[in-house]
């Protein structure tokens, strides 16, 4: 796998080299907004500085607010107020403590950083596509890049290079694989029919910000409520985006001519060892997955719910436990078959390695959850909720309308906001609200979410792997410029959004459920 460092010598070429001075003007605005932003930590202590003083002055002045169709009135309580000092003492650690994202996403991470140190899940993507035929090549690195988020952001660093060498060993433009890998792994980073952390970071956050209304518990919010919609979003982009790298990409760069020097592709064979390390594996996890079901699925089993019900059910509400056992063992087995792991020192070091990585995460959902407690507490998020609900309402915006200017201001934010935490958690206590308000579920809110947080996070400067893929591929083009990387990753931008949407537009239109139990409407 070629070194991602440095300025290397092989000169592969590529017709696509002109400069793109307006481009170039655009992405240096969005690079010096971004930068402009202060960091989400400080973001939020901002955030939480600016809602005491504006809770208090609304508070001092008697401002209440009424949920339509309700009678109940609630008054906006003041968080510099002597009844707001006492409510922040007694809860400042509970709101972080019980701040549902934080444990259901360690907990994930400890496990999926546990199979991504073993070699697991980059052996899982070499068996994959190492003997895919070359014309379906394309189809197939889109389809594997649109479940990433399963990996978090090792999808990002690995999938690029290793489609790029897979589209080499097939005669194919290696730098096609390379930004199609890495555009479809960003813009569609939100589907998947594999769930992972970043499901459980949407829902804790989802769960928050609807409870401000009572219409919330009548509601099973739980971490597969987009799940039918991600996983259909998943084959159709991934459909998508290997057209876009077969027939709009890869034209665009030429017939790749590897310079002399340059090493012939790598074997992406596996080893008998990982072949058998990946067999054992899927035979253990299957036993329990299958384990799972048999606790589920038949009539009187005892993870169905309340009545014998699939939905709710303790297989739904406890799915990041199930993912938890699954990704356990599957390190484990694979980490001891092939000997990456030696003992039990090697699989505490490669679980709390995980979790280090997560520490600045820990600190920003610290200012995120007293944020979101005192949208809660002080009743702003439903003052504000109220009041966005009625603009809608006044200027024509609702329905699908509504759910499209959503998705839109999320790309746009999205490209100076990267973090999906940061940003769900200013956007979602404001907006799931005012959308339950117009019958529309916090399901839906959080699947239109998705659209927007993915869909231009390939081409913001703000993204941290951009320079990383940009390194990559100057291995095989060395004067290959961001501006130029930018332009072909913005093939990508454009299509996923509008077809992104028009799944969602037909998941609405035909009231489809978004995941088990999780319907389009409040009601």
């Amino acid at each position: 796998m070629p070194a991602v460092t440095g300025l290397p010598a092989p000169r592969g070429t590529s017709p696509d080299k002109e400069r793109r001075g307006g481009l170039d003007r655009v992405l240096s605005f969005i690079e010096r907004a971004g930068n402009a932003l202060p960091n989400p930590i400080v973001l939020f202590a901002g955030l939480f500085a600016l809602l005491a003083v504006v809770s208090t002055v609304l508070a001092l002045t008697g401002v209440s607010v009424t949920v339509p169709g309700t009678d109940d009135t609630k008054p906006i309580g003041g968080l510099l107020t002597g009844e707001g000092l006492r409510w922040l003492l007694e809860n400042l650690i509970p709101n972080f403590a019980t701040f549902p994202p934080i444990g259901a996403v360690l907990v994930l991470i400890m496990v999926v950083g546990l199979a991504e140190k073993t070699g697991l899940l980059e052996t899982a993507m070499r068996a994959t596509l190492a003997r895919v035929p070359r014309a379906v090549l394309p189809y197939a690195v889109a389809i594997i890049a649109s479940q990433a988020h399963m990996m978090s952001d090792v999808g990002a660093i690995v999938l690029p290079p290793l489609a790029a060498l897979v589209f080499k060993s097939a005669g194919r433009h290696p730098v096609a694989g390379l930004i199609g890998g890495f555009a479809c792994v960003t813009a569609g980073y939100a589907a998947g029919f594999t769930i992972g952390s970043l499901d459980a970071l949407y829902v804790g956050i989802t769960q928050q910000a609807a409870s401000v209304l009572p219409a919330a518990a009548g509601l099973h919010i739980h971490v597969l409520i987009n799940y039918f919609f991600t996983a259909a979003s998943s084959i159709v982009l991934g459909l998508l985006g290997g057209f876009l790298i077969s027939r709009v990409l890869e034209p665009r760069l030429g017939t790749y001519q590897a310079a002399d020097s340059e090493a012939t592709g790598e074997d992406l064979t596996l080893t008998p060892a990982q072949r058998k390390g990946l067999a054992v594996t899927c035979a253990v996890v299957g036993v329990y997955l299958a384990a799972v079901l048999a606790l589920w699925l038949p009539p009187g089993a005892p993870l169905r719910g309340e009545g014998g019900a699939f939905v709710p059910s303790p297989v739904l509400t406890g799915v990041v436990p199930v993912l938890f056992g699954a990704f356990l063992l599957a390190g484990l087995t694979y980490g001891f078959t092939v000997k990456q792991l030696t003992g039990t020192e090697d699989v505490v070091t490669a679980m709390t390695d995980s979790v280090k990585n997560m520490s600045g995460y820990i600190v920003m959902m610290f200012f995120a959850a007293q944020v979101i407690a005192v949208f809660t507490w002080s009743n702003l998020g439903v003052l504000l909720a109220v009041k966005a609900a009625a603009l809608f309402n006044s200027i024509g915006v609702t329905g699908f309308w509504a759910i499209i200017a959503f998705v839109l201001l999320t790309s746009c934010l999205n490209l100076v906001i990267l973090s999906g935490s940061a940003l769900w958690s200013l956007v979602g206590p404001v907006f799931i609200p005012a959308f339950m308000l117009m019958d529309m579920s916090p399901a839906l809110s959080q699947a239109a979410f998705r659209i927007g947080d993915s869909a231009t996070g390939a081409i913001t400067p703000m993204n941290p792997y951009l320079l990383l893929v940009l390194a990559m591929v100057r291995e095989y083009e060395p004067e290959a410029r961001l501006g130029t990387l930018i332009s072909r990753l913005a093939i990508f931008v454009v299509p996923f959004l509008l077809v992104w949407l028009a799944i969602l537009g037909i998941f609405y239109g035909l009231d489809l459920p978004l995941g088990p139990g999780a319907h389009i409407g409040v009601k």
